[in-house]
């Protein structure tokens, strides 16, 4: 990953937290969906998310490593961002998860071993698991070979 690309990303995530904490202090807090619905391609901290929160809503993908100069999970970031439009496409949400010693409630549903890419449903349901890096290519041939996602596709064939 470049270093430009991995320093965005951070700030991209740093300023959807404080873009949070300052609405917060305002007292007219934002949950994550209405973050998430504001801006489809904000990437959040697994310790701010209830995956719970997304369900029938967006697909998480979550991307846990247990540092973020893991090189796998920074080769992952890259890949999602060079296919961010795919996603968004998709109603996936991007959530981030590096810290091992701080059980998020994400870490702990899903019980990650060092890198861990996971697709989960918008029934909630955990729908891939990869130990290395993904093309996103990959991952929305996956998503789109989802039943509910086959819904989506032929529900907006017969809208247009």
């Amino acid at each position: 990953m470049t270093a430009p690309r991995f320093t965005f990303l951070l700030a991209s995530v740093a300023l959807a937290m404080a873009a949070t904490f300052a609405s917060a202090a305002a007292g007219d807090e934002q949950t994550p969906v209405e973050i998430w619905n504001a801006d489809r391609t904000t990437v959040f901290d697994g310790r701010d998310i209830d995956l719970e929160a997304f369900r029938w809503i967006a697909r998480p993908v979550v991307v846990f490593a247990d540092t973020p100069a893991d090189p796998a999970f920074q080769r992952q970031l890259d890949l999602l961002q060079d296919g961010m439009d795919m996603l968004v496409m998709r109603d996936v949400v991007l959530i981030t998860d590096t810290s091992r010693s701080d059980l998020s409630d994400v870490r702990r549903k899903l019980r990650p071993r060092g890198f861990m890419l996971t697709l989960i449903g918008k029934d909630g349901g955990v729908k891939l698991r990869k130990p290395f890096p993904w093309h996103v290519r990959e991952l929305t041939r996956s998503i789109d070979k989802m039943p509910l996602r086959q819904q989506e596709i032929r529900d907006s064939a017969t809208s247009e």
